[in-house]
């Protein structure tokens, strides 16, 4: 095994580092944005079985999947008593139901007759009544009618209420877990989830969603979004506006880590650009299409007076036009939030399949799902929207099923033209990526100490599980 070696800031890219970017910030910053965490990990190589391998895949679903928390549903997509979920990963199957007294219970979704599924899609009920022979339950999962019921006098006096998962609702998140002696989720995942506490994610509502399938592995999907430096080769349009090599990649305990990359900044692959240049392609970039699911507001098309001396300049301007923006967007005084809270890109990730971004503006959700086989998953793209004051806050959004020939781009009316160009290129890699896992001469992989230190973190914690080190 290579020595373990702890990462120091002489791993890092020589431009600006994020820490300096946030010194210069026109706003008080949180002090969790200057903090960094990094566990000391091994740079032995990544082993590629584990992506391509059905008896792996056996495993996960044998000793990871059960024993987590996992992202189930919003609760704007269940807001009303009766309201149901559906939600489905590997063989299983579960029930969501919003009950009376608001909180939301979950079942596996199963008639405990003949085993049908009680219900195939999401939607309000006033009970649970199963389509094969008509065996119902409440809503509170209570047994409710048995038909024929002289032929079930066996049953009498028999518990034959449905089975439930536990469930833990943060952040307006319903979580779900089969594991009973794991800790409750923020227990779970630990305080780093306080960073979550200062953007009303309860109030939130999903305003985009869209789902595609993925010719790779759920593994190899989700970490390709757990670096930025692949933009400079990828995403070459990000590169005038996005410091991909400034991002900042911080551990946490075995559950959590993020990757903050600074918007509104020339990436350190360019040169020779001034800030007009920035803004310039900002704008190009923001416009459009993108409106209605708009992250971030340019800043005036006009010429600005350009200081030279101020590499910052740019960033600066932009944050304070999309302060401006949301402000008569969502009417909230954002005047005293920071540069980076209104413009970065907070790629955290909880373990094993869930990205929820922070910050002020519109967030990110991410969710991956695994197929029936290694080689393809689900990919699910939301957008959380702030509600704008003194309204309730509007139902989710229906989930948009991307048909598996097309490309994101054909769902570019509910996501915006240049964010489906962002992930029609991240999805033109993977496919590759799965087809060369199978292909490898050496059966492994060899990640960047610092970059790729998020993917190396996630495969650690999956590894703990599979060798039984997890749960404790």
């Amino acid at each position: 095994m290579n020595e373990v070696k702890k990462i120091t800031p002489a791993d890092r890219c020589p431009a600006m580092s994020y820490t300096e970017m946030l010194e210069a910030d026109t706003r008080r910053v949180p002090d969790y944005l200057f903090e960094e965490s990094n566990i000391e990990m091994p740079n032995d190589p990544i082993a590629i079985e584990p992506y391509i391998s059905a008896d792996f895949a056996t495993l996960e679903q044998e000793r990871m999947w059960p024993n987590v928390w996992l992202f189930a549903a919003r609760e704007d997509e269940l807001p009303d008593p009766g309201d149901t979920v559906v939600f489905e990963i590997n063989d299983k199957s579960f029930l969501l139901v919003r009950q009376r007294d608001g909180s939301v219970r979950a079942f596996y979704n199963v008639c405990l007759h003949r085993a049908r599924k009680l219900r195939t899609k999401s939607g309000p009920s006033t009970q649970l009544r199963c389509n094969f022979h008509g065996f119902t339950w409440n809503n509170d999962g209570s047994l409710k009618e048995i038909p024929c019921a002289w032929d079930f006098k066996h049953l009498e006096g028999k518990d034959m209420s449905l089975p439930e998962v536990r469930v833990n609702v943060w952040q307006g998140f319903v979580m779900i877990t089969e594991n009973d002696k794991i800790a409750d989720f923020k227990d779970w995942v630990g305080p780093v989830l306080d960073q979550y506490e200062n953007y009303d994610f309860e109030n939130r509502y999903t305003g985009m969603w869209v789902a595609k399938k993925v010719a790779a592995n759920w593994k190899a999907t989700a970490e390709a979004f757990m670096e930025a430096w692949h933009s400079v080769t990828t995403h070459p349009q990000l590169l005038p506006f996005l410091g991909d090599a400034n991002t900042r990649y911080d551990l946490y305990g075995d559950f959590f880590n993020r990757a903050i990359t600074p918007s509104g900044v020339l990436s350190p692959h360019m040169s020779g650009k001034d800030q007009q240049y920035v803004l310039d392609k900002m704008a190009e970039f923001s416009g459009g299409s993108d409106a209605k699911t708009n992250r971030r507001f340019t800043a005036s098309g006009e010429k600005v007076e350009l200081d030279p001396n101020d590499p910052l300049q740019a960033r600066k301007l932009l944050a304070e036009a999309s302060r401006a923006g949301f402000t008569a967007q969502y009417g909230y005084d954002y005047s005293d939030k920071s540069d980076a809270e209104i413009l970065d890109n907070f790629t955290y990730n909880i373990f094993p399949n869930f990205s929820p971004w922070i910050g002020y503006l519109p967030t990110l959700v991410y969710r991956w799902l695994p197929g029936d086989t290694p080689d393809w998953c689900i990919m699910e793209i939301r957008l959380l929207m702030p509600t704008p004051k003194g309204q309730k806050r509007p139902r989710a959004v229906e989930r948009v099923y991307i048909p598996d020939d097309q490309p994101f781009a054909w769902a570019k009316e509910y996501m915006g033209e240049a964010l489906a160009g962002v992930f029609d290129q991240d999805l033109a890699n993977l496919p590759h990526v799965q087809t060369g896992m199978k292909a490898s001469g050496n059966g492994v992989m060899e990640l960047g100490a610092y970059q790729d230190s998020r993917v190396r973190h996630f495969q650690t914690t999956l590894m703990k599980y599979i060798n039984g080190e997890l749960p404790a």
